[in-house]
């Protein structure tokens, strides 16, 4: 049996060809182009529907502005927070910019080179 090789742009045309009759796309250098997860259905609506929507008592204020619920949990919280801020365990300030936290540290590190130069190690050392 006489084994016939076939011209490879005869290949290529045909590969083109099956891909507009059967509506694929037609991909001759085997490119990565994410057709496999473009086809999958969509996995937000389907986990929209399992979670339940989250009832607070901040969402039924806002939605009710008459009924004026108390949220105990979020008032313990505001209280721990006010008291740890009495003892100087709070968060820290926010800074201003990005521009005066640089200066201020600078502002540090000039002052404790300055306090290292007056230091009366550093005047026996001269």
């Amino acid at each position: 049996m006489a084994s016939v090789s076939v011209a490879p742009s005869r290949l290529a045309a045909l590969a083109r060809l099956r891909s507009t009759i059967f509506q694929t796309s037609y991909n001759p250098t085997s490119q990565r182009t994410g057709a496999k997860y473009l086809k999958r259905r969509l996995r937000g609506p389907s986990m929209i529907e399992y979670y339940p929507n989250q009832l607070s008592i901040a969402a039924l204020n806002k939605e009710f502005p008459g009924l004026d619920l108390v949220d105990e949990c979020e008032e313990q919280r505001l209280q721990d927070v006010a008291d740890k801020k009495k003892r100087g365990k709070g968060a820290p300030k926010k800074a201003k910019s990005a521009g005066t936290l640089i200066v201020y540290i600078v502002f540090l590190v000039e002052a404790h080179y300055s306090l290292i130069a007056d230091s009366r190690r550093a005047q026996r050392k001269r």
